[in-house]
């Protein structure tokens, strides 16, 4: 029987610190040991500990700060933040989401025309390729700590013998009221689901190697009815936990 062949250097590194951060033995948060001691340990160069970084970079368990060093990302920690999912109106009539944070815009979102593509237009109720007004936006809340790339669409077919056949209505949430306001009984579903961002993406939530998005897509409808608009919501996966009441 030919002797059993050992795994690159680079491959021992990370299977060594995958191990201990799944034990416990480093915890969320815990520096790692230096490339030159995890080097000297493993008798190889500071590239070779790179690349067995990298490993475990892609996999969301480390995490490299420049000029501070190396830190555990453990699986099995809860999240710092937890946000409750859901919309409602406030004491002043004005729809809310349910966590209660206040987003602002990077800029201030204008109306394009897209045609709807089949994923959509199957939640939509659409056809295939019909007209949409959307709004795309990247938002931040809590001193720019929190960020979310936020788009809204609303079918040309929703706005048919209202005002807006002749102008674009608001983006979400003031699109809440405006559909309020021709007599809609709102209700929302939301669907949620994780996927690795594209590199636009994970630049403009300043995502780091290996983190997901929560992609979550919510449609708004009347009451009983045919949905009207759909917004479509890509967090950070990280630090993040959503709660839904049920």
């Amino acid at each position: 029987m030919p002797p059993k062949k050992m795994p690159a250097k680079y491959r021992q590194i990370a299977d060594h610190l995958r191990e201990r951060i799944l034990d416990g033995t480093y915890t969320a948060g815990q520096p790692l040991p230096s490339e030159e001691s995890l080097a000297d340990q493993f008798g190889v160069t500071r590239p070779t500990v790179r690349q067995g970084i990298a490993e475990l970079r892609a996999a969301g368990l480390v995490e490299v700060m420049m000029g501070r060093g190396m830190f555990v990302r453990s699986p099995h920690s809860r999240p710092s933040i937890t946000r409750p999912r859901g919309v409602r109106r406030d004491d002043q009539g004005r729809w809310i989401e349910a966590d209660g944070l206040r987003w602002t815009d990077a800029e201030e979102p204008a109306a394009t025309r897209t045609d709807a593509p089949l994923a959509l237009a199957d939640l939509l109720r659409i056809p295939p390729g019909e007209p949409m007004y959307t709004y795309d936006a990247l938002q931040t809340a809590d001193r720019g700590r929190l960020r979310q790339l936020h788009r809204t669409y609303v079918p040309f077919s929703a706005l048919i013998d209202t005002k807006y056949e002749e102008q674009a209505p608001p983006p979400a949430p003031h699109l809440y009221e405006a559909l309020t306001d021709l007599g809609h009984e709102l209700e929302f579903t939301e669907y949620l689901r994780t996927r690795m961002p594209l590199p636009d993406q994970a630049e403009a939530l300043r995502l780091p190697d290996g983190v997901p998005l929560l992609h979550i897509l919510r449609v708004t409808s009347a009451k009983g009815g045919r949905p009207l608009a759909l917004e479509e919501f890509q967090l950070p996966g990280d630090d993040l936990e959503i709660s839904y009441p049920l």
